[in-house]
């Protein structure tokens, strides 16, 4: 295979997948990588470079071929047909949120992403809520989350607000940079080898285009805009985007989110909230809701100032919005969620009034 393809993270077990692919289909099909996504086509990388393809109806229609079905996402691996898109190969991660239209329907940001940078600013209001959100759903896809804070140059108190950033981000390996100085980017370099895909999110004016343009040396010229009076940034990057860097990485740069609504974020939250759920499993109680229950090792936690007691308020209430989203879109939680509320509602007006 091309050592363009190897470039972009193609292996043994990517022409395997692709093999079974070409063996459903009665033509010839070459492989390529998403690079970016409009409304009407896509842009892949092949073995002989840039194309623009378009989507066949058959993306849409579940048939016997191992691949997945739907609308392409930046980063896929895709079988092209001449101009035409006909598969998607399997996902090895999938960062998804959900729909910005609240339609109870999953988008996919970004696929086949090895490490997702969640950029933040070090300057302007904090913003740590959207920070846990991030990594909830960084952990969700499958890829491993790293926070990038940026604009250090500009900070008077960079290591103070890195140090709550840490204290937010348990498990998570926190970096402070200035892409305009590059002050601290070296600290980026395990995570750009040759071959691995890396995305970056988080909010407008938190610098993800800037940072993308000095990891690439110059070599890439992605449009970068002004902060507004208020601190936070305009939409710059109005499209996802694959670009290769200097030292054989991938990255994925990403628009800024104005909505990052959690979709299937389970197991995501749990590893965001590793500190709660850890403490939560010695619980005297398997049901606890770390309230008032007696052996709450939780409250305990917070009382011996050992956890912060926003850090279970900020954990309960992703926790909802998750239940909520998977109560649109099932009829059986729906209907738990129901009944729970309700015995709750009986709780309280059972409860005897002094």
């Amino acid at each position: 295979m091309s050592s363009t393809l190897s470039f972009l993270g193609w292996d043994d077990a990517r022409a395997t997948e692709f093999a079974a692919v070409q063996a459903a289909s009665a033509t010839a099909l070459r492989p390529a990588r998403v690079a970016r996504v409009d409304r009407a086509a896509i842009t892949v990388i092949t073995a002989d470079g840039h194309e623009r393809v378009r989507l066949s109806g058959r993306l849409f229609h579940a048939d016997d071929t191992p691949a997945i079905t739907g609308t392409p996402a930046v980063g896929d691996w895709v079988a092209i047909d001449g101009p035409v898109a006909v598969a998607i190969l399997p996902r090895r991660s999938a960062f998804e949120r959900g729909d910005v239209s609240g339609e109870a329907v999953a988008q996919v940001v970004a696929s086949n992403v090895d490490t997702v940078f969640v950029v933040a600013p070090l300057i302007g209001r904090p913003r740590p809520r959207l920070v846990q959100r991030c990594l909830a759903l960084a952990w969700q896809s499958g890829a491993t989350p790293v926070v990038v804070l940026t604009k250090k140059d500009l900070a008077d108190d960079a290591a103070e607000r890195a140090d709550a950033t840490r204290a937010d981000a348990v498990g998570t390996d926190v970096h402070s940079v200035s892409a305009f100085t590059g002050e601290g980017l070296d600290e980026l370099d395990g995570y750009l080898r040759p071959g691995r895909t890396f995305a970056m999110i988080g909010p407008s004016g938190a610098g993800k285009t800037t940072l993308a343009n000095a990891l690439a040396e110059g070599t890439v010229a992605l449009p970068t805009g002004a902060i507004r009076d208020d601190g936070r940034g305009r939409h710059t990057t109005t499209a996802r985007e694959l670009v290769v860097l200097p030292s054989g990485a991938i990255a994925i740069d990403t628009p800024g989110l104005r909505g990052l609504a959690l979709w299937g974020a389970e197991d995501g939250i749990s590893a965001a909230f590793s500190d709660v759920e850890g403490l939560a499993a010695d619980c005297r109680f398997a049901d606890c809701r770390h309230e008032t229950e007696p052996g709450c090792a939780v409250v305990q936690a917070i009382s011996d100032g050992d956890l912060a007691a926003s850090r279970l308020s900020d954990y309960n209430k992703l926790l909802r919005e998750q239940r909520w989203q998977q109560a649109r879109r099932d009829g059986r939680v729906r209907a738990e969620e129901k009944a729970r509320v309700k015995a709750l509602m009986k709780s309280v007006r059972d409860r005897p009034h002094h």
